[in-house]
C-alpha cells in the first residue's frame, strides 16, 4: 500500500511557513525523527553536532529526560529543532494533563501517552494540548518489543495487530493527533486512520536483516514509508553508525530522494 504523507507532517511544519521564524525553517527531511538514546547529554549533544543540518526532528525519551533533565529539550527547539518527547504517559488524567502542558511549555512538537491507560487519560491530553498549537498527542498503541505471548501475559487475547487497531480506534475517538506502532502495522493502520492522522513508526533499521535492538517487529524506513508512516523514529542505525549523516539519509522516504 502506498499513500500520499498527511499535509500536516510534510517535512517542514504542520504550521505554514509564515508562522515561523527564519531560525526553525528545516534544511532536513523531518519525517525521519532521530532518537537521542543516551543517558548523559554530552552523548546526545554530539550526536546533534555531527548530524549537523541533516537531522532537524530529536527524540527524547525517559533516559536522556532523567538523565540530563528538560534543559536539552529547550534548547534543541531554540536552535531550530523539532522535539519528540516520548514520555509514555500512563497516569491518572490529572497528572497526564500537567506532564503534557510541561512538554508544551518546552516547546515540544510531540508527546506520547499510553493507549491502554483508557479514553479518560488520552482525552486529558488532548485537551491540555490545545494551549499549544505545535504539540501533537501520541498515543503508544502497543510496545515495539511486545509480542502476542506478552500480551497475553497481560490478560489480552488479541495478538498484536488486533490490539494496536483497537487502541488506534480508541485514540482517534479521543481526539489524539495520531498513533505510535510498529512499521509491521503502519498498512493497516493508514488504511483505518485514513490520510491525516499521523502514523510514527519506532523500530526501523536500515536493512531488513538488521539487528532489531530489542524491537519484535522491526521494519525498514522505506517500508514503514510505503505502507503509510508519517514518520518514522531510528535510534541506533544512525547513532552507531561510521557516518551517521549517511545512515540517515538511508533512512529517508522515496520521495525525498533524488
Amino acid at each position: 500500500m502506498t499513500t500520499d504523507l498527511p499535509h500536516s507532517v510534510l517535512p517542514h511544519s504542520d504550521l505554514p511557513h509564515s508562522d515561523l521564524p527564519h531560525s526553525v525553517l528545516p534544511l532536513a527531511d523531518r519525517r525521519v525523527i532521530v532518537a537521542l538514546d543516551f543517558d548523559d547529554r554530552r552523548a546526545a549533544e554530539a550526536l546533534v553536532e555531527r548530524l549537523g543540518e541533516a537531522c532537524g526532528f530529536y527524540k527524547i525519551g525517559l533516559e536522556l529526560l532523567t538523565a540530563a533533565g528538560p534543559g536539552l529539550a529547550r534548547d534543541l527547539v531554540e536552535r531550530g529543532h523539532e522535539v519528540f518527547l516520548d514520555l509514555k504517559l500512563f497516569e491518572i488524567p490529572h497528572s497526564v494533563a500537567g506532564a503534557v502542558r510541561a512538554a508544551g511549555a518546552l516547546g515540544a512538537s510531540m508527546v506520547t501517552v499510553h493507549a491502554m491507560g483508557g479514553t479518560g487519560i488520552m482525552s486529558a491530553a488532548v485537551e491540555a494540548a490545545r494551549e499549544f498549537p505545535r504539540l501533537r498527542v501520541l498515543a503508544l498503541t502497543v510496545v515495539t518489543s511486545m509480542t502476542g505471548s506478552d500480551l497475553a501475559d497481560i490478560g489480552v487475547a488479541a495478538d498484536t495487530e488486533e490490539q494496536v487497531l483497537r487502541l488506534a480506534r480508541l485514540a482517534v475517538g479521543a481526539g489524539c493527533d495520531g498513533v505510535i506502532a510498529s512499521p509491521r502495522e503502519a498498512g493497516v493502520l493508514r488504511e483505518l486512520l485514513g490520510p491525516d492522522r499521523l502514523i510514527v513508526t519506532p523500530g526501523v533499521v536500515l536493512e531488513p536483516e538488521g539487528a532489531a535492538g530489542g524491537h519484535a517487529r522491526p521494519g525498514t524506513p522505506r517500508a514503514a514509508f510505503a505502507a503509510g508512516a508519517s514518520h518514522v523514529v531510528v535510534g541506533r542505525s544512525v547513532a552507531r553508525a561510521a557516518d551517521p549523516v549517511a545512515a540517515l539519509r538511508g533512512c529517508a522516504p522515496a520521495d525525498s530522494c533524488g
